[in-house]
């Protein structure tokens, strides 16, 4: 059962005599007796506590790492006071000494831990529960906390650093173990000869004479030290080993001790004597060497000593005679610098008090720089040089005045100028005086003196006066022109100066045409001036090339510069760009909403919006846009109507064509040598009559003939009338290159529905669609593909060539296909009635040289050879085929009988057909299709 102790947060320690004292000192007698280091000689927390037994450390321990809680006793001896093996669970007062014995007492191995830091903590708690790649932990509150509270990963070694092993030394072994067991031997020499050279101190004299007289190593130690006292005990006794001893002996033995002693001491006394000889000897030139010179060295010593008293008498009669007077030199000539400092100040006063009178002289000559620099100058003179002068006090004031004064002047000075200078009368002519500034000397000041200031104000003040001006003037111009006309409807104008009535539009050409020359003779006046402001710019800047207008240093930094620089070049950009804004509202559709602009009035207003885009773009450097998207709409309007006229009448041309072939005009082969030659100048004006006369095929390259239908001749024609508006116009280039690809699949397209699709014989009246119109049209197509590469070139860009291209080339295939199918089926037709029997040749293959012949009466004179030839080659292969099958179903055998003699004879009539027409390639016209025909 427990003792009871007095309560509190500390529990009382066991008595000495009690038998828990007595179980500890037994658990523990086994690791102190054994010569293990105890754990409970010190604590581990407690830094200077070290006990003498088991007792004090238990006591110590209930003292300082325990507490009680109730009747439990819980131990707090550990990190943060927890102990790792009783955590906080609280025990009895007997398990509590079994828990000390077992788990503190008797620990058999020591060892400090490391200060505890932020860092020691095993993990983090917060870090583990909200990790994102671990997701949701099904046993978080099972585990216990500690470090195995998260899996640790395994750290691979690092591929930068090389695996070291046994055989990256050999090598080196190799070349340092023999130095090494030589070393080896060496040191065990030394250490057997050791023993043989150090005698002890009680050694007896009859030892002496097997040592060296001269080596030291047999005097004892004590004898070498600086200092020998023989009245302390511990020195007397190793000086005299013995003596003490022998005192208490018989007389004879105490003087034979003595005798043996002194011989020591002499022989010890002869070897340091003869030591010192030796060394004497051997330093004795060194010696007298030194004795020599410091007799010399006193010598230099007494002559140095005398040259430094002569010295300082020297320096004191310098400084008695020299110095004193220069000093007094110096004196008057710095009193005499500030008389003169005086008197410049007051001069200086005096030009200042002088300066408003200057001011009033300098603005009446409009020589606003040397204003403002005496302005600035004066002002830095008062902060600086004349501050706190009371006859100035006011004037600081007075002069920024002044100059707020100049800078109002010089803004009025410049909006005046602008006004008065582009308001100048202007003449139907360009003038040369247009191109030049007028008053420039008055500009170059008004500016220079703006560019002082650092107001660049006044480029936006300028720009807003030219816009200003510019919208004058077309407004001006378009009274003149409503003033002129004969109408007597009332005049309204819009805020921007467009016109709301209508005019013809030669009227509005002539408008447009008046309002560029304006606007051209407005604008070289406004180069002029921006021209004349960055002359004043560069010579502000003080650049080397510029022209020298000012007499002062320069005063404009280059970043000013720069940017005054790019304001007037977007200046002379946005008056460009204004000017082209009024004059594309004269050429808007809104304006010519109800005119329609032949390609001859075109051509003069392309001419006219050129002219001013090529002077806007000398005197701006960039081009502008709107006048030029102005005109293309105007092109696009012009370029669709000549589109739709041409479209509407190919349509009507090719729903009336009969699909017959006509002659071809003298006219159309020209045409036809020009567009392949690119020659678009010229134009055809006769009219075209169908079956007018001429060569009946149109030549192409002077070889090539092409039979043709008189549709084809009339998209010949607008061909070549797309050509040459755009040769004529370039403008319409683009536009007409869409609109030449559009007419092309409209053509092609047409044809294959009334051709293939058979419409013409709705449209037209056609009673059947003959091999013959399907030939015309495949030519009529194979013509446009010819002249596909050469309208390309002409036009530099067409978008969807390459479609056009193989539309056209599908469309020849399918009429090959078309016509080569119509025969297929005839022939097939024939030969499923035919049986191998005589007569020779039979009524079958009668008519199907019938058929034969008329298809080739029908293409001959119309497609050329190579493709005939393709085309009968398609129906051959078709016509064995066949041939093939109905031999197998008559069951008619290569075996020379009656039936194979009837196959082949009426092939041999078949064969003879085709080389009578000349059908296929020669190389294919002989028999060999009577050996063919049996190869299945």
């Amino acid at each position: 059962m427990a003792t009871t102790r007095p309560a509190g947060d500390t529990a009382a320690a066991p008595e000495p005599g009690s038998a828990a004292a007595r179980k500890l000192s037994t658990a523990s007698g086994s690791g102190v007796a054994g010569g293990i280091s105890a754990s409970w000689q010190s604590c581990y927390y407690c830094t200077r506590e070290h006990f003498k037994s088991i007792g004090e450390f238990v006591n110590h321990l209930r003292s300082r790492h325990c507490t009680r809680e109730g009747g439990s006793f819980v131990c707090r001896y550990g990190f943060n006071g927890v102990c790792a093996s009783l955590p906080l669970d609280g025990v009895s007062d007997r398990d509590y000494d079994a828990h000390v014995a077992k788990y503190h007492v008797n620990q058999q191995t020591r060892e400090m831990p490391p200060e505890w830091g932020v860092y020691s903590a095993a993990q983090n708690l917060p870090a583990v529960l909200n990790d994102p790649s671990r997701g949701k932990q099904s046993n978080l509150f099972t585990k216990k906390w500690g470090e195995h509270f998260v899996e640790r990963s395994h750290i691979p070694a690092s591929p930068r650093l090389p695996d070291i092993t046994h055989a990256d030394f050999a090598v080196y072994l190799g070349s340092i173990g023999k130095r090494y067991r030589w070393h080896e031997r060496r040191q065990q020499q030394l250490e057997r000869d050791k023993p043989l050279e150090n005698g002890s101190p009680g050694t007896p004299v009859s030892g002496i004479g097997s040592q060296s007289p001269t080596h030291l190593g047999s005097v004892p130690e004590i004898f070498l030290k600086s200092q020998l006292q023989l009245h302390h005990p511990p020195t007397f006794k190793q000086v005299f080993p013995n003596y003490m001893q022998t005192s208490a002996s018989s007389p004879e033995s105490h003087q034979q001790t003595g005798r043996q002693l002194q011989e020591q001491l002499s022989h010890y006394l002869d070897m340091v004597e003869v030591r010192i000889a030796q060394q004497v000897s051997q330093k004795s030139a060194a010696f007298f060497h030194a004795m020599t010179t410091q007799h010399a060295i006193m010598a230099e010593m007494e002559q140095a000593a005398e040259q430094v008293r002569q010295l300082r008498a020297a320096l004191s009669e310098l400084h008695s005679h020299s110095v004193v007077d220069s000093f007094k030199v110096l004196r008057y000539a710095q009193r005499r610098q500030h008389y003169n400092l005086t008197l410049d100040k007051l001069r200086l006063m005096a030009t200042v008090h002088k300066t408003q009178p200057m001011l009033q002289l300098l603005l009446g000559t409009q020589d606003y720089v040397a204003a403002l620099d005496l302005i600035g100058t004066t002002q830095e003179i008062l902060s600086a040089e004349l501050l706190g002068v009371h006859c100035f006090k006011h004037l600081p004031m007075q002069l920024s005045e002044m100059e707020k004064l100049i800078d109002k002047m010089l803004t009025t000075e410049f909006e005046r100028y602008a006004a008065s200078d582009l308001n100048r009368p202007l003449t139907d002519a360009l003038r040369e005086t247009d191109s030049v500034c007028a008053e420039e000397d008055k500009l170059v000041a008004i500016v220079m003196g703006l560019l002082r200031k650092q107001n660049f104000t006044f480029v936006q003040a300028y720009q807003q006066e030219a816009i200003a001006t510019i919208r004058a003037i077309i407004k001006q111009l378009l009274i003149e022109v409503l003033a002129r006309s004969d109408s007597d409807q009332e005049i309204s104008l819009t805020g921007h100066g467009e016109q709301a009535l209508e005019l013809t539009l030669p009227e509005w050409i002539a408008l447009l045409q008046r309002s560029s020359q304006a606007l051209v003779s407005i604008l070289e006046r406004i180069k002029a001036v921006v021209g004349i402001m960055q002359q004043t710019a560069d010579a502000a800047v003080g650049a080397q090339d510029a022209v020298n207008l000012i007499d002062s240093e320069a005063f404009l930094s280059p970043a000013h510069h720069e940017q005054l620089r790019s304001q007037l070049q977007q200046l002379l950009q946005a008056v460009c760009h204004y000017c082209h804004e009024r004059c594309a509202n004269i050429v808007s559709p809104q304006s010519l909403e109800k005119s329609s602009a032949s390609e001859q009035e075109l051509t003069q207003l392309s001419e006219i919006v050129d002219q001013f885009g090529e002077t806007t773009r000398s005197i701006c450097g960039v081009a502008s846009v709107p006048l030029q998207l102005a005109l293309k709409v105007q092109a696009s309007r012009y370029a669709q109507r000549f589109h739709s006229d041409r479209k509407q009448k190919l349509s009507l041309l090719l729903d009336q064509e009969r699909w017959r072939q006509v002659d071809i005009p003298h006219e159309f082969q020209r045409i036809i040598e020009r567009m392949a030659a690119g020659d678009y100048a010229k134009s055809e004006t006769s009219t075209y009559i169908a079956n007018g006369g001429g060569n009946p095929v149109l030549l192409l390259e002077g070889k090539q003939p092409y039979a043709l239908v008189s549709a084809s001749l009339m998209l010949i024609r607008m061909l070549y009338e797309y050509g040459g508006s755009a040769h004529r116009l370039p403008l319409l280039a683009s536009y007409h290159a869409r609109n030449v690809v559009d007419l092309l699949r409209c053509f092609n397209s047409r044809s294959c529905q009334l051709i293939i699709g058979a419409g013409a014989m709705r449209v037209a009246g056609l009673k059947t669609i003959t091999s013959t119109n399907l030939a015309l049209v495949s030519r009529a197509l194979q013509l446009v593909l010819w002249l596909l590469p050469k309208l390309k070139e002409h036009f530099q860009a067409m978008s969807g060539y390459e479609a056009i291209e193989r539309d056209y080339q599908g469309h020849i295939k399918e009429i090959e296909n078309k016509i080569h199918g119509i025969v297929s089926e005839r022939l097939a037709a024939q030969l499923d009635a035919w049986e191998a029997r005589p007569p020779i040749p039979s009524q079958t293959f009668r008519h199907i040289s019938r058929h034969l012949v008329k298809l080739h009466e029908a293409i001959a004179g119309v497609l050329p050879e190579a493709q005939i030839h393709e085309i009968y080659g398609v129906v051959h292969r078709n016509f064995k085929d066949k041939l093939r099958e109905q031999l197998l179903k008559l069951n008619v055998n290569n075996n020379g009988g009656p039936q194979h003699g009837v196959v082949t004879s009426e092939l041999t009539f078949y064969m003879e057909t085709l080389r009578t027409l000349k059908a296929l390639p020669a190389d294919q016209l002989d028999n060999g299709i009577l050996e063919e025909i049996w190869l299945y």
